[in-house]
């Protein structure tokens, strides 16, 4: 079965880098897909680079909206499309030529896999491999590994709403990851390098603020807590667990032996207490 890959590309004011990415999307060894465009609002010339890339290949389509998100601009572009397949890519991301085929290729041979990426590597400010950690639905409760240029199913989306645009300071990857697999749904990670991620100077540099990251987690913690209680224990147990922990910490900050050897192994290179004897 030829299963339509419908790739969804937000663009706000990345006219600079939407050519890289568009062109990695041209380059695919598998031929049936389609390129949604979203222009969320930008002020560049991100309509001029999609427009070069439509008169090269129809596949490629162009949309806009006022901007409202990166969230809310890859739901616009999924309504947009008609694939079965979904696969978001940020528009100063890129993509290798064979990523798709060989993703697609692990979707349509086993139904219980929902979610396919890969091993991924930094460009940009920086380079090299992107360690990530091993999935598990255990990890994901604590951290998200699963960059956004994922491959997944269609009925996912629909089935959990599409991405929730409430995650408006971050993290809607990871919310998106944990929506679709908390209640069961195998995940599969290729071994090569297939996605390139971007370093620049604003995302090396985006901090959110206090106020922002407690927004998220607490509004995370309200929509998930039946998959955080699963893997954390209940709230009181996570209470009394971290109670214990800080008491731990605090006894041996104040521990004489523990400043001591602190200050030996800074200074000298050694720990006194542990020093072998001759």
């Amino acid at each position: 079965m030829d299963f339509k890959v419908s790739i969804i590309v937000p663009s706000y004011n990345q006219a600079q880098y939407l050519g890289e990415a568009l062109q990695s999307v041209l380059h695919q060894t598998y031929l049936n897909w389609e390129c949604i465009i979203v222009d969320d609002g930008s002020q560049d010339k991100t309509k001029e680079v999609a427009e070069l890339f439509i008169s090269k290949d129809p596949r490629f389509k162009y949309f806009y909206q006022e901007n409202r998100g990166l969230s809310s601009a890859r739901n616009f572009g999924i309504d947009k499309s008609v694939g079965s397949i979904l696969l978001p890519l940020d528009a100063d991301d890129k993509i290798s030529g064979d990523y798709i085929e060989k993703a697609l290729k692990v979707l349509q041979d086993d139904p219980s896999i929902k979610v396919v990426y890969c091993e991924a590597e930094k460009f940009g400010k920086e380079s090299g491999l992107w360690e990530l950690e091993t999935f598990s639905l255990f990890n994901l409760s604590r951290m998200n590994m699963i960059f956004c240029s994922a491959l997944f199913r269609r009925v996912e989306w629909e089935r959990v709403g599409g991405f929730d645009e409430n995650m408006k300071y971050g993290w809607e990857d990871w919310e998106f990851w944990i929506s679709i697999l908390k209640n069961g749904g195998d995940v599969k990670k290729l071994d090569f390098v297939g996605f390139y991620y971007r370093i620049t100077d604003n995302n090396m540099h985006r901090r959110i603020s206090r106020d922002q990251y407690t927004y998220l987690f607490e509004y995370l913690s309200v929509k998930h807590a039946d998959f955080f209680v699963r893997y954390f224990g209940s709230f009181h147990a996570m209470n009394q667990d971290l109670q214990k922990k800080e008491n731990e910490m605090s006894a041996i900050l104040k521990s004489e032996k523990f400043v001591i050897n602190l200050f030996c192994k800074t200074f000298f290179g050694f720990s006194l207490f542990n020093k072998k004897r001759l």
